[in-house]
């Protein structure tokens, strides 16, 4: 079977190109995997390297560049049936690195829009994805909210942080991914169930210097210009160790930050080359940029997107910001494997390594504990 699927805020397409590596073919030669349906996103150039990308296809018709809140959810003739939802819903709100507004905040609310689609196209399937931050934000009530709205429009979900190290990504970058299965499908007996880990153990994690030196990145490879450094920065950096960052006892005192309150850990970090990276981000100011293990400088575009697991043939359209947001702000393709996966597995009824979800995202324990009793829902 070949999902016929919806994406909302799109970005470059991290998750589609997950959902392409997903593809397989069973025992008994029938092909399981999601087809392009339609897609939005609001940046321009994040549009345009979908299209490239996923598409193949600057010119493609099926992928809107367009607020999320004039996107024609529910119009058949331009947006037409799906089987599943796949959304990637606005971290920004939710990060624990910012204020944490959650469902406050200007982006907080945008789920909503995910639940417009599933109640206008009621999708066999969909997958979520928002920042570990997600379980926190409100006080916890954000994350609640939003399963609840997710279960109340006809879906048996499995929230579950994944910590992507544990999923052969070269990345500490944990995220929380909500699969729901419609209440009919699931009663027949569709089950999904969270991916056992990979690469749980640390030893068997690849490592930033493994994902960004082996194999070397091609000299003609796309998105791959050095940085420019200062000379202040470059010789600031000579007296960090990989791992440690602007906070280092052995800077001398002309080179320190003095900020008051920043304490980042990751302002003028080094990657520590035998460990797996730590979160690759899009935005940021002086100091965010991720720092070498070893040369005194930033790494480049291609070095981020080898670290979120894109190949070196898929160029990010736009300029270095542009692209640097663009790569911060996907779903590694490798772990969207991994998930969109089971669920292809799932469907198809054949059997997989699995665990149970994250103990306080069991909804057991996160619906229970807050007293909300939501009818029909076998835990």
């Amino acid at each position: 079977m070949i999902f016929k699927n919806g994406e909302l805020f799109s970005g470059p397409g991290g998750i589609a190109l997950g959902a392409k590596l997903a593809r397989f073919t069973d025992e008994s030669g029938e092909q399981w995997g999601f087809k392009e349906q339609w897609a939005n996103d609001f940046d321009r150039d994040t549009v345009d390297t979908y299209k490239l990308n996923i598409l193949n296809n600057l010119n493609d018709k099926t992928v809107y560049c367009e607020d999320v809140s004039k996107f024609p959810i529910g119009d058949k003739e331009k947006l037409p049936d799906i089987d599943s939802l796949m959304f990637g819903f606005p971290c920004n709100d939710y990060s624990s690195v910012g204020k944490q507004k959650g469902l406050n905040g200007v982006y907080g609310p945008l789920y909503s829009y995910g639940v417009k689609a599933m109640k206008a196209y009621h999708p066999k399937v969909f997958v979520a994805e928002n920042v570990g931050g997600l379980s926190s934000a409100n006080e916890g009530h954000a994350l609640i909210q939003i399963l609840k709205e997710f279960v109340e429009t006809g879906y048996h979900i499995v929230p579950n942080l994944y910590k992507f190290e544990e999923y052969g990504v070269p990345q500490m970058r944990h995220r929380i991914i909500i699969v729901g299965v419609r209440n009919d499908l699931y009663y027949k007996g569709i089950h999904f169930h969270v991916p056992a880990p990979t690469t749980p153990n640390s030893e068997d994690q690849e490592t930033a210097q493994k994902a960004i030196e082996d194999p070397p990145i091609p000299k003609n490879a796309p998105n791959n210009e050095i940085p420019k450094t200062t000379k202040r920065v470059a010789e600031r950096l000579s007296y960090i160790p990989e791992g440690e960052n602007a906070w280092y006892i052995g800077i001398p005192e002309e080179l320190k930050l003095h900020v008051k309150g920043a304490k980042l850990s990751s302002i003028y970090k080094r990657l520590d080359h035998n460990k797996p990276a730590y979160t690759v981000t899009g935005s940021g100011g002086g100091g965010t940029h991720m720092y070498h293990w070893k040369e005194n400088r930033a790494l480049t575009n291609r070095e981020r997107a080898r670290l979120q697991t894109f190949p070196d043939n898929f160029k990010f359209i736009g300029n270095k910001e542009s692209v640097r947001k663009q790569i911060g702000m996907a779903v590694p393709p490798r772990g969207a494997k991994v998930v969109l996966k089971a669920v292809l597995k799932t469907f198809a009824g054949i059997d997989y390594d699995w665990v149970e979800p994250t103990e306080k995202l069991q909804l057991n324990n996160l619906l229970g504990s807050n007293g909300i009793v939501l009818k029909g829902l076998d835990q």
